[in-house]
């Protein structure tokens, strides 16, 4: 039995009971914790003596034992991920003239090699002048060894190429796919429709499929972050995922699941062309690579500054509020969505400040040759350079994620921006 507070609001907005025919369906699991189950779900909806555990009639609703089914997938995709970049990703590389040849190396020293892994990979002067005499080297060797050692760590062009071309077949799969599913969604055109007698909403193949297929992706990307060659924003990109496979989590165990349809459909629009930009920046077509940057930063802040305010998180803080009223997994819920939601913004005036600041500071037209940097900076540029460097430092994930952009934080220097003279996003700060 169900104990019921109020009625339920139906598809044309009239009342529906709980135990009515359009109302009526088996509550998934959930956890019998009393402060669980009170965190978890709406007042009304929360039955006296425990949750059922099958699905009556046929229908499916989402269930925590369903998100385990991402492991398996998640190793298969990293499975699929090593195929491809070793017999399709890579083929095409070298076909675009990338070649599989790294840094070079650097001359192998026990001593050097101690303090590199052990104590500091950017020596002070003190430091180097002690090496100096220790080594009998030259200062200057001293530190191109340090260099070359340090760029000996960094990914080559053609794993970076493989790598994105991968994220960019994934991204445009999975976004088409999710378009051709929501364009039959009812709540794709009318967003009332994720809470019609919400939780109690079946669970169709397709939309598990899209919702599992998400989570394993993002499990899949944990996972190589292992055994991926390691970088600099190697913490922020996990906690960043971390954040992502939990929120994917959450609103699956919620049911929240047609809304959460409309927020990784949106998402994924603008990824693809992100990893576009990359793999045309790494082919060195670099017109190409402008024209697929400013496309993803055009339908970057569409998306993330328009329709996800005014579209998603106007249903799940207004229509919600009214449709089934808040509790407390719905505040937590929109908490998440609106942290997104700054987050956004914070992106998004990090893509528009570097490519105006590209274009005004290098007097770079798309698909001109940059005009030659000023030789000294002027008091802005260092005012703006110390401001850039604390705070990509905190947000380099997304800094890195803008068509591979490289931060160098060493010394007082700060280099944003990609290789070739050609860019629209060179631009170079000095604090």
């Amino acid at each position: 039995m169900l104990q019921t507070n109020g009625p339920r609001a139906g598809p044309d907005g009239t009342p529906v009971s709980a135990g009515s025919s359009e109302g009526r369906a088996e509550v998934w699991p959930r956890p019998r914790l009393g402060l669980v189950r009170w965190l978890w779900r709406p007042p009304e909806l929360r039955p006296a003596g425990g949750a059922g555990r099958g699905d009556k009639g046929g229908l499916q609703y989402p269930r925590a034992a369903h998100v385990l089914s991402a492991f398996p997938l998640a190793i298969g995709i990293f499975t699929v991920r090593l195929l491809f970049e070793r017999f399709i990703a890579k083929p095409c590389a070298i076909n675009l003239g990338i070649q599989d040849s790294g840094p070079h190396r650097a001359q192998p020293n026990a001593i050097l090699e101690k303090v590199f892994t052990s104590i500091t990979k950017y020596p002070d002067g003190r430091r180097l002048e002690g090496l100096s005499k220790q080594l009998d080297w030259d200062v200057r060797k001293i530190q191109r060894w340090f260099r070359h050692r340090r760029n000996q760590d960094k990914p080559t062009t053609l794993t970076k190429f493989c790598e994105s071309m991968w994220r960019f077949t994934f991204y445009l799969s999975i976004f088409f796919y999710g378009i051709r599913f929501l364009w039959t969604a009812p709540w794709f055109w009318d967003t009332r429709q994720c809470w019609y007698n919400y939780p109690f909403q079946p669970l169709t193949s397709r939309l598990y499929y899209y919702y599992i297929l998400e989570l394993a992706f993002y499990w899949s990307l944990m996972f190589s972050q292992f055994t991926d060659i390691k970088r600099k924003d190697f913490l922020i990109m996990f906690v960043h995922h971390l954040a992502t496979i939990g929120l994917i989590t959450f609103s699956y165990m919620n049911n929240m699941v047609r809304v959460g349809t409309l927020v990784l459909c949106l998402h994924d629009a603008s990824d693809f062309l992100l990893e576009a930009a990359k793999l045309a920046n790494y082919a060195k077509y670099q017109r190409l690579c402008d024209a697929f940057f400013m496309l993803f930063g055009v339908v970057f802040i569409v998306t993330r500054l328009g329709i996800y305010p005014f579209w998603i998180l106007n249903t799940t803080l207004f229509e919600s509020w009214e449709l089934i009223g808040p509790y407390p997994s719905w505040w937590l819920f929109n908490g998440l969505l609106v942290t997104l939601q700054l987050l956004h913004i914070i992106w998004s005036y990090l893509i528009i400040r570097t490519a105006s600041k590209a274009l005004v500071r290098g007097k770079v037209r798309l698909g001109e040759a940059a005009a030659p940097l000023p030789a000294s900076p002027t008091k802005e540029s260092r005012e703006t350079g110390i401001f850039s460097c604390w705070f990509l430092e905190f947000t380099k994930m997304v800094v890195f994620c803008i068509c591979e952009f490289p931060g160098v934080f060493k010394g007082r220097e700060c280099l944003l921006g990609m290789q070739g003279n050609n860019s629209i996003f060179r631009y170079v700060q000095t604090s």
